[in-house]
């Protein structure tokens, strides 16, 4: 059991002013990892004060001691490895390799990315007649989600240490100890008092605390679009800058040339990784209608390569739902689908076999989806899949476009023209050909209803910073 009820606040672990708990479930065995402080009102009025008090200096340290201080976050985070993937394991439920190949990883590039970022980041420009100085924003309010502990937070936490700002956090209550971990990695490295708070508890208290606060200059948030929307509402109250990371359903166009067995096995990598909770995951499959049947197929031969299981198993590739909610509703979407008309080629609903305990689901391939169905148009956040059929490139990239989301796009062929075209033509924030590799200094974020504003690289530290001109200026 880990039971950590304190509060880090202005460089302290402190008492919460309430007295309740939430508890905290490993969805593989459904038992209790252990439980955290429901933080209030007051915690967040605390760290929001602690952060207001330490902006003045920290803002104005070097761009040479803000490289040196991501640096040493980098290589304490690399001294704490074990304890992230092993905790990553326990509270989300992703398999201990995953933990440690993707999580982690993911996590610590942060952090060396905008360290590089930093050493040719230009903060002030020269023009003709005015000169621009790009100042960081004030207090950030990072409220992180549940599906990437260490990405989500480190990358918000990376751009805003790059830019000066300083912070309050409040992590997603499922998965709150990879949070803790990475306040004790910023504490060993020596980020100063009052620059990093941490605030653990409910959405609806403390996020909204934060969302509300007059003192919070910025909202940085990465979650569903419904609760993506009411920070925006708060935000607008007294005209708070937002950044906001939102949902997918995303298209993976295969082009008439592809390899059927190479795009198939992209294709199930998709919706297996994380067990589909990915908001950028590809859960559209747009395939060629004469090269349908031969897809799923493939897909059925390959899918044994993707097993489901124990997280501690080194040769399980697909974990558990994070929550008993997030199965159900896997569930609900996979009776909606059948519902209205598609066809479960592979998987379909309840636990894999031999599988009777844990938030199990199975990998689901759809196939006779129309894109208006409900599977095709709402985020599902699990590992089910759509296969929708094409005649020609127009009708894949129109199917594509034929969503609110733009978060990513996918493309799968070997035409060059081809390729180009659909890169092109998919209107979201980030695209990738033949499951190229990522890109962190690349800027991550939607169009449409996926959000609003950037992370990774110098785009992130850009979110949090304003940029001031200055004219007559005695150069």
């Amino acid at each position: 059991m880990l039971n950590h009820t304190k509060q880090y606040i202005n460089g302290e672990w402190v008492d919460s002013t309430g007295s309740d708990t939430i508890e905290v479930i490993n969805p593989a065995t459904e038992e209790v990892v252990g439980k955290i402080s429901s933080g209030t009102k007051e915690d967040v009025n605390r760290a929001v004060q602690a952060a207001k008090e330490a902006f003045p200096s920290f803002s104005k340290m070097s761009v040479d001691d803000r490289i040196k201080l991501l640096e040493a976050i980098a290589e304490e985070y690399e001294n704490r490895k074990d304890d992230l993937v092993k905790i990553m394991t326990a509270e989300l439920g992703a398999p201990i390799t995953k933990s440690e190949e993707i999580h982690f990883k993911m996590g610590l590039t942060h952090f060396k990315e905008a360290a590089e970022q930093l050493k040719t980041f230009k903060f002030t420009e020269k023009r003709e007649k005015s000169y621009i100085q790009k100042e960081p924003i004030g207090v950030a309010g990072l409220i992180t989600p549940w599906n990437f502990p260490t990405n989500q937070l480190s990358t918000k936490l990376a751009s805003a240490l790059a830019a000066g700002c300083t912070m309050v956090v409040k992590p997603a209550s499922q998965t709150p100890f990879a949070a803790v971990i990475l306040a004790e990695i910023l504490d060993k490295a020596g980020v100063p008092k009052g620059v990093f708070n941490l605030v653990n508890g409910s959405g609806s208290t403390v996020g909204e605390a934060i969302s509300t606060h007059p003192d919070v200059d910025i909202v940085s948030f990465t979650g569903s679009g419904e609760v993506g929307s009411g920070l925006m509402k708060n935000a607008a109250e007294d005209i708070k800058n937002i950044s906001l990371e939102l949902g997918g359903k995303s298209p993976f166009v295969i082009l008439k040339d592809a390899d059927v067995k190479e795009a198939a096995k992209a294709a199930l990598g998709q919706i297996a990784m994380n067990t589909g909770q990915v908001c950028s995951a590809a859960t559209r499959m747009i395939v060629p209608e004469e090269m349908h049947d031969e897809f799923i197929e493939a897909m059925k031969e390959l899918v044994t390569e993707f097993p489901v299981g124990d997280p501690q198993d080194k040769n399980t590739f697909m974990g558990p739902q994070v929550s008993k909610d997030q199965w159900e509703t896997v569930q609900s979407y996979i009776k909606r689908g059948e519902e209205e008309g598609a066809t479960i080629a592979i998987g379909g609903p309840g636990r894999p076999d031999g599988i009777n305990k844990g938030f199990f689901s199975q990998i689901t391939v759809f196939t006779n989806v129309k894109n208006d169905m409900t599977i095709a148009q709402e985020e599902i956040f699990g590992p089910v899949m759509s296969v929708i059929k094409y005649k020609d490139l127009d009708e894949a990239i129109d199917i594509a476009n034929d969503t609110i989301y733009g978060l990513a796009g996918y493309v799968f062929g070997n035409d060059k023209e081809d390729l180009k075209k659909v890169a092109f033509s998919i209107r979201a924030g980030q695209i990738r050909i033949n499951d190229s590799e990522t890109d962190r200094s690349a800027p991550f974020g939607g169009f449409k209803q996926s959000g609003i504003g950037r992370e990774w690289g110098d785009y992130g530290i850009e979110e949090f910073l304003e940029p001031k001109a200055i004219m007559g200026m005695p150069f």
